[in-house]
């Protein structure tokens, strides 16, 4: 599988190309705008409900308020990051697919109800994988394996997913999911190492579609389906 690594390097080089800067931005700015309102709103509302006849005592409620809807909202950063940037997902796809293939033999975007969907249910195995990992930090030595072989297979599984159909049918694409599932579960340990590094994780959308799109045409290529 050394053909992972030259498609990991490929990748890295790509997600700072202009088109991916560019969507990057859109999409940590269009996430910032969404916790702060929602910061806002939850912070009104927290304290709406905690009044208090002592002073000192409001203050420290409203510090405590703070402090704690910061770590609540920051714990949703990557899962909102990753449905923001599934609007985008289609156009990255397109920038990658210029350099792999020929203009007929790219694929097509996904019907945008369908590219929801599978953004919903990449932010829900994002929230999902980080809130196992929070309840598993209690086991020593268990968190971080747990963390990255459950963001392995996930990950892989989606991004691959999300590679595919727009080649083929969703039930082609799961069909042919299964029949790689050892070397796309290794695909996944790349993209499960950007969630898992600090201030990398926010560029996992960028990254899993300019990965998977290039393991996506190896594995087919190898079979001659594309």
């Amino acid at each position: 599988m050394s053909f992972m690594f030259d498609a990991a390097l490929a990748a890295l080089r790509e997600i700072i190309s202009p088109p991916f800067r560019a969507v990057l931005l859109k999409s940590l700015g269009m996430t910032l705008v969404f916790l702060a309102l929602a910061w806002v709103g939850l912070d009104r509302l927290a304290l709406s409900y905690a009044v208090v006849n002592h002073p000192w005592l409001q203050t420290v409620l409203v510090y405590a308020t703070g402090f704690g809807l910061f770590f609540l909202l920051a714990f949703f950063i990557g899962p909102i990051s990753v449905i923001v940037s599934g609007l985008f997902l289609d156009d990255l796809a397109d920038v990658v697919e210029a350099d792999l293939y020929s203009p007929e033999q790219r694929g097509v975007a996904i019907p945008t109800a369908q590219a929801l969907i599978m953004a919903l249910r990449f932010a829900a195995v994002s929230a999902g994988v980080n809130l196992v990992a929070l309840m598993l930090l209690l086991v020593p030595g268990v968190n971080a394996a747990a963390f990255l072989l459950a963001n392995a297979y996930l990950l892989g599984r989606e991004y691959f997913l999300f590679a595919a159909t727009r080649f083929m049918p969703l039930a082609e694409a799961n069909a042919l999911r299964e029949r790689y599932a050892l070397p796309l579960f290794l695909a996944g340990l790349f993209i499960a190492a950007f969630v898992a590094t600090p201030g990398l994780n926010v560029l996992t959308p960028l990254f899993g579609v300019a990965f998977m799109s290039r393991v996506y045409k190896k594995l087919t290529r190898d079979r001659a389906i594309v």
